[in-house]
């Protein structure tokens, strides 16, 4: 199947299956007599795979892992519950961060709203942001 053919089943641009076949994720295909790539159908399939490990979350590199094991003969199961616990672990700490950073924003917009721009000073650059490490404001 030539690379349009294969892009129209896909629903990937030619361009991102060509990058895909540079990134080592799809195999090169043999040439026609015309200089044509020519995919075998299992193309497809592999195509539709990598957009579906890309919509878990999974880097090109985490997919070439998972792709070259299968290559190699191996089912990548164990693999891949490994990369989704990793991605899993990334999501609950980057959760939690945020967590953090809105209580420390929230605690920010309630100094902000009860602060009089008017009693400011000169020598004060931002009494908002000066005094957010103030241990009086953990209440």
């Amino acid at each position: 199947m030539r690379i349009g053919d294969l892009a129209a089943a896909s629903g990937l641009t030619t361009k991102t299956i060509r990058f895909y076949e540079q990134a080592g994720l799809l195999p090169v295909p043999p040439r026609t007599p015309g200089g044509y790539r020519d995919y075998p159908e299992q193309a497809k399939a592999r195509l539709g795979f990598i957009r579906d490990a890309q919509g878990a979350g999974l880097s090109l590199a985490e997919i070439r892992s998972i792709l070259a094991l299968r290559d190699g003969g191996q089912a990548p199961c164990a693999h891949v519950t490994a990369l989704i616990d990793q991605h899993l672990a990334d999501i609950e700490r980057r959760l939690a961060e945020l967590t953090a950073t809105r209580e420390a924003l929230c605690g920010l917009a309630r100094r902000a709203a009860a602060t009089d721009p008017a009693a400011c000073t000169e020598d004060e650059i931002c009494t908002i942001l000066a005094e957010a490490n103030d241990p009086r404001d953990a209440r």
